[in-house]
C-alpha cells in the first residue's frame, strides 16, 4: 500500500500555560516561527492508521500538549523518569471530556522482592498508585474535583495544568529524586479570584510493608500540606505528595521538596549546557536535548557502583554488553557527564573482572547488582565489547584507565579470532536480538562490530605503545573486510546489498552496520534497502518479510544505527528526510518524548540507551566524527538547503572541550572549530570533504 503524505506545520511556541500571579489568569505567548515538515501520515502500531501530532515545541526547551485545540484528545501516553534509587513510569490518559486519569508506577530497583526461577531477574519492588492517593480539597463543604486539564508540559519533568474549579487553579509537577528512594508530585493551588478562599486539605497516608530479599520493605505515600489554608487573591500555595520506600530502618519520610527540586534542576542544567546541539531544525534540536536527559538519568546505585541501565520496567541495576558497553558507554565522554562516565567505567570494569578462563563465551549481562549474570549464549558479545570498549577508551583519553581495561579488548579480539570459520568470518549463536529472529551460524552484526572493534583497537594499541598489536589488528581488519564482502555480499530484493547470514533471503535492519563501520562497497544499494524498502513511519523494520506472523516489528536501535550509517556514507538528503520524519514522530507524535525500544515487544518503552544512540547518530552520522588517537579526530561536514547550519558546543574529548560551527553558503560549508574556546580551524570546505583536527 502506498503511503500518503501531507505537509504539517509546527509552531515553536512559548509555554502554553503561564501562571500569572498578578491577575490570576493563564496566558499564552505565541511565537511566529513556523516550520513545514514532510511527514508520512501512517505509522505501524500493529495496524495502519493516521499519524497524530499532539505536541508543540516551546521556546523554553519543552514540549506542550495544548488541549484547548481541536482534535487533540482523547489520547493517552506514558513517560519514564529516573534517579539513582527510583524510576517511575507515569501513565496519563485524557478522555473525550478532557478528564485526566493518572497512574503512577513507582519502581524501587535496589529492593529485590523474590528470588525463585526466572522471575528473580525482574523482581523489583514496585507500587502503582492512581487517584486514590490524591488528597481531597474542600471549600465551603464542597469538594473541588480537578478532573479536566488544559495542557501538559514535558521538560525533564511532567506538568499538568488543570482547568480552574471555583476560581482555584491546580498545577501538578511530577519528577524523581536524583538521589533518594523517592518520587515527588508537587501541587500548586492558585486563587484566581478577588476574594480570600478558605480551603481544607484532606490527609494522604498510605503504608505498605513487604518482607523482601534484603529485609523489610516499607513504601509510604504522604503529603506535607496544612489541613487548612487561607488563600489570598492572586496568591498560590504549594504542597507535595511524596512516594517513598525504605528498607528496615531507613527514613521513610521527612523529605524536603525544595532540596529534591534543586537536585533535579541541577541535573537538567548540567545536561542542558553540555554537548549543545543547535541546527536550523528545532525538532532535531529538541529531541537531541531530551535524549541527553533520558540517556543520563537512567543511572542507578548498585553493588557494582553506579551503573547505567535501560529501564523500561524490566532492566535496572544491571549492565549488558550491547546497551551499556556498545551503545551508551561511548556516548558519555562526549557529554562530559561525570556520573555517566563513572557508570560506563564500572560497566567495563565488571566485564574485565569476569573474563572467562579459556575461550568460552563471556557473560553478556550482569543483572540485579551484578549478582545474577547471564551467561552461556554467544550473541556476538566479544565483538560488541571490542567495539564499544575501544571507542570509550579513545574518547575518555585516560591512558592509565585504558591500560587497565586493555586486557578486556585483547581477550575479545582473541576470542573472535578463535571463532572464525573456514570462510574467515566470526561464528556466534545469535546477535543482540537474542534469538527473536534467525541469524544462522555467522551473522553480519557480529562481524561488522568485530571489524569496527579491530579498527578502534588498532588505534588504541598505537596510543598505548603496543605497536605490533596495532599492526596486527589493522591487518586483521583488512582481511575481515574482504571476508565480509565475500561471505555476506549478496543480491536481495534486486539490490546488491548483504544477506544477514548464509541462506538468508530477506532484508534485515542490521545490514546498516557495514556503513556505520565505514565499509561502503555496497553503500548505495544498502542505503536504498534501509531508506526505501525497509523504512516505515516508525523507522526501519527488523525484517522485510510479508510471510512472517508479525510483519511490523521494529526496534529503534536499528533505525538509529541505520541513519548513522547512511549519513556517514554520504546519503545526506534522503537520510535527513527520514531523520526529520522519525524525530517528529518521537518528539511530538503519539508516544513522546524519547526514542523507544521496540514494538510489539515491551510496547515501545523508553529504554535509555536508545536515547544515547540518537545523540550519537548526529555526532557520528551527520558529522561523521572519527577518532584515531587521543588527541586527534576528523569530521566530514554535510549540510543542505534543508539543514543549512549546525553547531555543537561543549563536546568533550578527555579534558578538552570542542565546539564545532558549520554554515552552508552556496556550495561550500564554513567550518569553525574551537578548542577550549580558542579557534583552531576556520576554513571553507566542500560538502563531504574530510576535516582533520590535531589537538
Amino acid at each position: 500500500m502506498k503511503s500518503k503524505f501531507h505537509i504539517h506545520h509546527y509552531k515553536v511556541i512559548g509555554i502554553v500555560d503561564i501562571w500569572n500571579k498578578i491577575n490570576g489568569t493563564m496566558i499564552s505567548k505565541k511565537f511566529s516561527l513556523i516550520i513545514a515538515i514532510l511527514l508520512n501520515t501512517y505509522f505501524l502500531m500493529g495496524q495502519t492508521q493516521p499519524i497524530d501530532t499532539y505536541w508543540e515545541i516551546s521556546s523554553s526547551q519543552s514540549i506542550v500538549w495544548d488541549l484547548n485545540k481541536p482534535n487533540v484528545y482523547p489520547h493517552g501516553d506514558n513517560i519514564e523518569m529516573s534517579g539513582k534509587k527510583v524510576s517511575a513510569i507515569i501513565y496519563y490518559d485524557v478522555n473525550k471530556d478532557r478528564e485526566l486519569k493518572l497512574n503512577r508506577e513507582i519502581i524501587y530497583p535496589q529492593l529485590r522482592t523474590i528470588e525463585d526461577d526466572w522471575k528473580k531477574y525482574r523482581a523489583y519492588y514496585k507500587q502503582t498508585y492512581s487517584d486514590e492517593v490524591d488528597p481531597t480539597i474542600t471549600m465551603d463543604s464542597f469538594n473541588l474535583v480537578f478532573k479536566q486539564i488544559d495542557s501538559v508540559k514535558i521538560d525533564g519533568k511532567l506538568t499538568f495544568y488543570h482547568t480552574p474549579v471555583e476560581g482555584i487553579m491546580l498545577k501538578r509537577t511530577l519528577f524523581p529524586s536524583m538521589n533518594e528512594r523517592l518520587f515527588v508530585e508537587n501541587w500548586e493551588l492558585t486563587n484566581s479570584g478577588h476574594q480570600v478562599k478558605e480551603l481544607q486539605i484532606g490527609n494522604t497516608n498510605i503504608l505498605d510493608e513487604l518482607i523482601g530479599h534484603k529485609g523489610k520493605y516499607t513504601s509510604h505515600v504522604y503529603h506535607d500540606a496544612e489541613k487548612k489554608i487561607s488563600l489570598s487573591p492572586q496568591s498560590a500555595y504549594n504542597f507535595t505528595l511524596y512516594f517513598s520506600a525504605a528498607i528496615d530502618d531507613e527514613p521513610i519520610n521527612g523529605f524536603r521538596f525544595e532540596q529534591i527540586k534543586a537536585e533535579r534542576d541541577a541535573f537538567l542544567n548540567t545536561i542542558k549546557n553540555n554537548l549543545v546541539l543547535e541546527t536550523s531544525n528545532p525538532v532535531i534540536d529538541q529531541l537531541f536535548y531530551f535524549s541527553k536527559i533520558r540517556a543520563s538519568e537512567s543511572i542507578f546505585e548498585s553493588k557494582m557502583g553506579l551503573v547505567h541501565s535501560p529501564g523500561g520496567e524490566n532492566y535496572y541495576i544491571g549492565i549488558w554488553a550491547n546497551d551499556q558497553v556498545e551503545y551508551s558507554g561511548p556516548f558519555f565522554p562526549f557529554l562530559g557527564y561525570n556520573t555517566g562516565i563513572e557508570a560506563a567505567k564500572n560497566a567495563y570494569l565488571m566485564f574485565l573482572k569476569n573474563i572467562p578462563e579459556g575461550f568460552t563465551p563471556i557473560c553478556y549481562a550482569f543483572e540485579i547488582d551484578g549478582e545474577l549474570p547471564n551467561c552461556g549464549k554467544d550473541r556476538g558479545d566479544a565483538a560488541m565489547i571490542a567495539y564499544g570498549t575501544s571507542q570509550f577508551l579513545m574518547r575518555y583519553a585516560d591512558e592509565a584507565f585504558a591500560r587497565k581495561i586493555w586486557p578486556l579488548i585483547e581477550w575479545s579480539v582473541n576470542y573472535c579470532q578463535k571463532m572464525m570459520n573456514a570462510d574467515g568470518v566470526v561464528l556466534s549463536d545469535t546477535d543482540e536480538m537474542e534469538g527473536r529472529i534467525s541469524t544462522g551460524e555467522a551473522n553480519l552484526s557480529t562481524n561488522a562490530l568485530y571489524y569496527g572493534g579491530l579498527k578502534n583497537a588498532s588505534y588504541l594499541a598505537n596510543e598505548l605503545g603496543y605497536d605490533s598489536l596495532s599492526v596486527r589488528y589493522s591487518q586483521l581488519s583488512i582481511e575481515l573486510s574482504a571476508n565480509i564482502e565475500n561471505y555476506f555480499g549478496h543480491e536481495i530484493e534486486g539490490l546488491n546489498t548483504y544477506r544477514y547470514f548464509k541462506g538468508n533471503t530477506h532484508l534485515r535492519h542490521w545490514i546498516c552496520l557495514p556503513l556505520v563501520m565505514g565499509i561502503e562497497n555496497r553503500a548505495e544499494a544498502t542505503a536504498t534497502a534501509l531508506l526505501d524498502k525497509l523504512w516505515t513511519p516508525n523507522g526501519v523494520l527488523v525484517e522485510l518479510n510479508p510471510n512472517t506472523k508479525e510483519p511490523n516489528v521494529f526496534w529503534d536501535r536499528g533505525t538509529l544505527y541505520a541513519l548513522r550509517g547512511t549519513f556517514k556514507a554520504g546519503f545526506f538528503d534522503k537520510s535527513l528526510e527520514k531523520l526529520i520524519n522519525y524525530s517528529s514522530k518521537r518528539l511530538i507524535g503519539n508516544h513522546v518524548p524519547y526514542p523507544v525500544e521496540a514494538f510489539p515487544e515491551n510496547n515501545m518503552k523508553h529504554l535509555s540507551a536508545e536515547s544515547a544512540l540518537y545523540c550519537r547518530l548526529i555526532i557520528e552520522g551527520i558529522l561523521s566524527f572519527e577518532q584515531t588517537a587521543f588527541n586527534s579526530f576528523s569530521i566530514t561536514p554535510q549540510l543542505s538547503d534543508k539543514l543549512p547550519s549546525l553547531s555543537i558546543k561543549n563536546l568533550h574529548l578527555g579534558d578538552n572541550n570542542i565546539s564545532i560551527n558549520l554554515n552552508r553558503i552556496g556550495d561550500k560549508i564554513e567550518t569553525e572549530i574551537y578548542l577550549n574556546e580558542v579557534e583552531i580551524i576556520n576554513k571553507w570546505v566542500k560538502s563531504g570533504e574530510k576535516v582533520e583536527i590535531e589537538i
